[in-house]
């Protein structure tokens, strides 16, 4: 726990820098550089626009909840707009709320299981170097060569062309079970310590939201549902990729 004069130096550091202001008409937490910015930093709530402004980040606003108000949606059509969020599921659940109704440009991620509001200057500066266009996270994830597809991926994607079957590899990459792609949904929510999933069928976005949630690496499959927005923690690769390297 901090010393008294502990906090009172918090508090007195977070003074000089601004007091947090109101945004729109929903009254959101915003910094106070957050109107004359040209590019600003959209968070999940009060706390975190407090650390920030510790770090000297004053071009910031939350949502306050999970439901995505109007005047971030509106922010984010008249500014460039990041959205700096946690790294858990909850974090994940709300990127996908911003990407359907919002026009953020661009995502940064705390460090896995951190909450943007305990990070320390250094890691919200990196997380902020390490942002993602949106624009990318829809592109096929074909940028690593193919040949570095683990060999027993390749031989057990071979195996399973044509048999509506599945196949779920531990990270040393040994079977641990086979099933029909009926079954494979239901058994991904009931099974843990899946590294990579193989089947022959489409990847749908259910089976992508339980693979992030499951923090399952690595989806191969005959191909991608066209509907399907990918997880930043799961690959998704094509038979046709699997199989070329």
């Amino acid at each position: 726990m901090p010393t008294v004069d502990e906090v009172y130096k918090q508090i007195s550091e977070t003074m000089k820098l601004g007091k947090v202001e109101k945004y729109g008409p929903e009254d959101l937490p915003a910094g106070p550089g957050l109107d004359e910015a040209k590019e600003i930093i959209v968070v999940e709530g009060r706390a975190d626009i407090i650390n920030l402004m510790r770090c000297g980040l004053t071009n910031t606003v939350a949502l306050e909840g999970a439901k995505v108000p109007e005047s971030i949606k509106t922010l984010t059509k008249q500014k460039e707009a990041t959205a700096l969020l946690d790294g858990d599921r909850g974090g994940d659940l709300i990127l996908k709320e911003l990407l359907q109704v919002t026009s953020i440009r661009y995502v940064g991620r705390a460090p896995r299981g951190k909450e943007i509001e305990e990070c320390n200057c250094k890691e919200i500066t990196e997380a902020l170097d390490a942002k993602i266009a949106v624009a990318d996270l829809f592109k096929p994830k074909r940028e690593k060569p193919k040949i570095e597809l683990p060999d027993a991926v390749a031989v057990v994607t071979k195996e399973l062309q044509g048999t509506l079957e599945a196949v779920l590899l531990n990270e040393k990459f040994e079977q641990m079970e086979r099933l029909p792609v009926s079954q494979l949904a239901e058994k991904l929510q009931q099974i843990s310590g899946v590294d990579t999933i193989i089947f022959d069928g489409i990847i749908t976005q259910r089976i992508v939201d339980v693979a992030s949630e499951k923090n399952i690496k690595r989806i191969v499959a005959s191909r991608v549902s066209e509907a399907v927005k990918p997880a930043l923690n799961v690959d998704l690769v094509t038979f046709q990729d699997a199989v070329q390297g």
